[in-house]
């Protein structure tokens, strides 16, 4: 063998070798940095960033194994549709999967879902935001106290007028935060815009009985707070109709409503957690509207957030000659004309042993 073809044929073995360390360097750097890596990593793409800038936060992250390897695949394999966004990648990723994530758009969902349940009042509002976010109950109370804050809802919002600031109200957005199901961005959502989207909620319900309202010589306040009492006594759809008759017909007649639930409300105690005693129902509130001096009168203000069937009727109430109700311990409404009437009825359930007892 001549020496002229040695040297051609080492000349043609190391670009072999360099051909095929190229690919292998190629493949590997494709491949996952750690097949057995179940860590994640959340990185941010932002609205601009080049392709040299995402393969170079990639390494730097280590979830990839090589920035330069990045750029050649992008290249080989046309890759243009980058996709700005937080996403979950892992070192148990390869290239292709990582590349494929972001040019899709898979963003990490942080979006976070809170129900406020119907006929809760403000202390359940704070404990669900404190519950799904990076909030605490007492950034709820803070800002409900925040005056600058409620004259600018005041401002905004056409439901809300300076009823709301009455220093007897316990909270000034009680009531109004229509109970539903939200969506939010992420836990970071701050409390004032959880109030604004469901207050832009309350709007739109609202919205439907504004000319109602304004033709029934009430407020809006005052519907909001029969309707909070009607959702906490009528357990039924169809019974609220009712109800909301028989307290309309005991305010004509300068009756008190003589509403366990306002009791309830007053004292700051949960329904269902204890009975309630006498004092305390014989004791003046203007919440209370078993206590004295609340004959004629509606309470302060709402004492939790009505559903809509409850503000539909509230405004719709069922006429009769009906000025008594009653619901035994298993929920069941009972409608009477007369206070004898009445007593007959509550003594009839004792003894079959569905009346609540008072301490």
């Amino acid at each position: 063998m001549s020496k002229k073809l040695i040297i051609i044929l080492s000349i043609l073995g190391v670009l072999v070798l360099a051909i095929v360390g190229v690919v292998l360097f190629y493949v590997t750097g494709t491949k996952p940095v750690d097949t057995s890596s179940e860590e994640t990593k959340v990185i941010e793409i932002t609205s601009g960033m080049g392709k040299e800038s995402i393969t170079d936060l990639l390494a730097k992250e280590g979830l990839i194994n090589n920035s330069l390897v990045a750029k050649v695949y992008l290249k080989l394999n046309g890759v243009k549709n980058l996709q700005a966004g937080k996403y979950t990648l892992s070192q148990n990723m390869s290239l292709e999967e990582i590349f494929n994530t972001i040019s899709e758009g898979k963003v990490k969902d942080e979006t976070i879902t809170i129900t406020f349940p119907e006929g809760k009042n403000m202390n359940t509002v704070a404990k669900k935001i404190a519950e799904n976010t990076n909030n605490t109950e007492e950034d709820v109370f803070s800002l409900l106290k925040d005056e600058e804050y409620i004259n600018s809802l005041i401002t905004k919002y056409w439901f809300l007028e300076d009823t709301i600031k009455n220093e007897d109200i316990y909270y000034p957005l009680e009531g109004y935060l229509f109970p539903d199901t939200y969506k939010f961005e992420n836990k970071d959502v701050t409390v004032k815009t959880i109030f604004n989207i469901l207050l832009n909620n309350t709007d739109k319900v609202l919205e439907k009985y504004k000319t109602q309202i304004e033709n029934s010589n009430k407020s809006v306040h005052e519907i909001l707070t029969m309707a909070s009492i009607i959702e906490l006594e009528g357990s039924g759809k169809e019974a609220r109709y009712g109800i909301s008759g028989v307290f309309y017909n005991r305010l004509k007649k300068n009756m008190s409503l003589g509403s366990d639930v306002t009791t309830y409300y007053a004292i700051k105690v949960d329904m269902g957690e204890r009975n309630l005693y006498t004092s305390e129902i014989n004791t003046y509130n203007p919440y209370n509207t078993r206590g004295p001096n609340m004959a004629g009168k509606l309470p302060v203000g709402p004492i939790c957030n009505p559903s809509e069937n409850s503000i539909d009727a509230a405004l719709n109430p069922t006429e009769s000659d009906y000025l008594y109700f009653v619901s035994d311990s298993k929920g069941k409404i009972y409608f009477t004309k007369t206070y004898q009437e009445h007593l007959d009825l509550v003594k009839n359930l004792q003894k079959q042993g569905l009346w609540y007892e008072y301490d």
